[in-house]
């Protein structure tokens, strides 16, 4: 037994649907039973899927609407167990070495080994909150195979042993998120730890109503033109494709310029708001064409 408890954010996928939504979250009914179940199972959620479909947004939803601390792992290629657990202030513990220099060694170690001299990272800080807590591990596919063995380490007992201060069990466990862009192969151990939700760029519908939810100002038809657009961007072989937040940039951007239709002028010149990449901007010039 770790001795944990999970305090349950939702009582119904109704209420996940419901609370999202006022969060400016709309999610599918199959996203709304996930985060149900991970929320009543107290399991982790791995969300995966391309860049900008929503996963680090989904997170930081649940957080809003539950008033849960968000706790955020950003995953790179190098991230180490020092920032993503916990590592000792060395200044500090120079300073107090120097200061207490007429002590013995022991009782020196014992001193700058103790609390004072600790640097939680986001792992850790999760693991001791003792309010709410959304973790939020992102990204994580960037992340070497060493700090994914350390997350199946905290994600099994949810519990970090500091060899100086022993073991740290979570009084409350954290509703833990982790996207992944798929880039790189997750661990079948890490994957059995968790739920799975897969997202993808939303229907035509739903992102209309996505980017009516954000920018209601803009018109019903001017809204459809954009989706239909950024549909046939994405259906293009491009080296990034507009994400749902470049969708609702573009909205805006149109709606900034007094845009009242998409012409071809308007398209050309609001293109760097979707693609950022100079061989996407050509290729979309080229093979575009609108309605």
């Amino acid at each position: 037994m770790t001795g944990e408890q999970h305090t349950g954010f939702f009582a119904s996928v109704e209420e996940v649907s419901a609370r999202l939504a006022e969060a400016g979250y709309l999610a599918s009914t199959a996203v709304a039973t996930t985060v149900f179940l991970a929320d009543r199972l107290g399991k982790p959620l791995l969300v995966e899927g391309p860049a900008g479909v929503g996963k680090t947004e989904l997170a930081k939803a649940v957080a809003a609407v539950a008033g849960a601390r968000l706790v955020r792992l950003q995953c790179y290629e190098g991230v180490d167990e020092s920032r993503a657990l916990y590592e000792w202030n060395h200044a500090k513990q120079l300073l107090r070495i120097t200061a207490g220099r007429a002590e013995s060694w022991e009782e020196t170690k014992t001193d700058i080994f103790g609390e004072e001299f600790l640097l939680p990272r986001p792992l850790l800080t999760a693991i001791r909150g003792t309010e709410p807590t959304v973790l939020l591990v992102d990204e994580t596919d960037k992340a070497d195979v060493e700090v994914e063995g350390l997350l199946l380490e905290v994600l099994s007992d949810f519990q970090v042993t500091v060899p100086e201060l022993g073991t740290i069990t979570a009084e409350q466990r954290p509703f833990v998120v982790l996207t992944s862009n798929a880039t790189r192969e997750l661990s079948e151990a890490l994957r059995r730890r968790c739920l799975f939700l897969h997202l993808d760029f939303p229907d035509e519908e739903l992102e209309c109503r996505i980017v009516r939810s954000k920018v209601p100002q803009l018109d019903q038809a001017l809204t459809e033109s954009v989706v239909k657009v950024i549909g046939a961007l994405r259906a293009m072989e491009l080296r990034k494709a507009p994400s749902v937040a470049e969708t609702i940039d573009w909205a805006r951007t149109l709606l900034a310029l007094g845009a009242d239709s998409l012409d071809d002028a308007v398209v050309r010149d609001s293109l760097g708001v979707i693609l950022k990449h100079q061989e996407d901007l050509r290729r979309a010039v080229e093979k575009l064409t609108l309605a």
